[in-house]
């Protein structure tokens, strides 16, 4: 049987996260770092929103795409330099999504809708960009928090929890709160939402 526009789409997305040279090691086995948060994403969004539209699931599994083309270092290692570089990066994640399902033969019009989910457009406003946004912060708090929160103190993850919660809707909060955290992750994250 031949495979649909959509899961050539996604097949090509992987391929190009495969080509990550940075890598991420999970119970002992290297993994393309963005294949493997790109693959977190799909599992996580089909977790939270089962009847996830075919341009979420895109923009989910896309939305870092290629992300080590613009390394951080780049720019100025201070807040605005980090607000520009995120803003750089999704217009780069929108653009090679957009040429992907264009080229397996999706519309302008789904093309575009894909790249707005990606680019976060109305989030709080647009239903599939606040999803979007309630997954990645799922995703950080179930696979990424603890290592991360080893690095910094605790005002800063406090901080970060703050602005990560801020970002969510109700159904995300509820989400998050359902993870399995480390008793000094549940600690910080119960200070955070306080």
């Amino acid at each position: 049987m031949k495979p649909t526009r959509f899961e050539v789409a996604i097949a090509i997305i992987d391929k190009k996260n495969s080509e990550d040279v940075n890598v991420y090691q999970v119970a002992g086995v290297e993994y393309p770092k963005e294949l493997l948060y790109s693959q977190r994403m799909t599992r996580k969004l089909v977790q939270f929103e089962p009847n996830a539209s075919k341009a979420l699931q895109i923009a989910a599994r896309a939305q870092h795409i290629c992300r080590w083309k613009i390394p951080r270092n780049e720019y100025p290692m201070d807040r605005l330099g980090y607000l520009k570089w995120r803003e750089e990066l999704k217009k780069m994640h929108a653009n090679i999504t957009g040429e992907i399902i264009l080229q397996v033969g999706f519309d302008a019009q789904f093309v575009d809708r894909v790249q707005k989910i990606i680019l976060k457009k109305l989030i709080k406003k647009n239903e599939e960009s606040q999803t979007l946004e309630d997954v990645i912060c799922l995703v950080f708090l179930d696979y990424y928090f603890d290592e991360f929160a080893a690095k910094h103190t605790d005002e800063k993850i406090i901080d970060i929890l703050k602005k990560t919660w801020v970002k969510m809707s109700n159904n995300g909060h509820e989400a998050a709160l359902k993870i399995t955290y480390s008793d000094k992750g549940l600690a910080l994250v119960k200070q955070a939402i306080s």
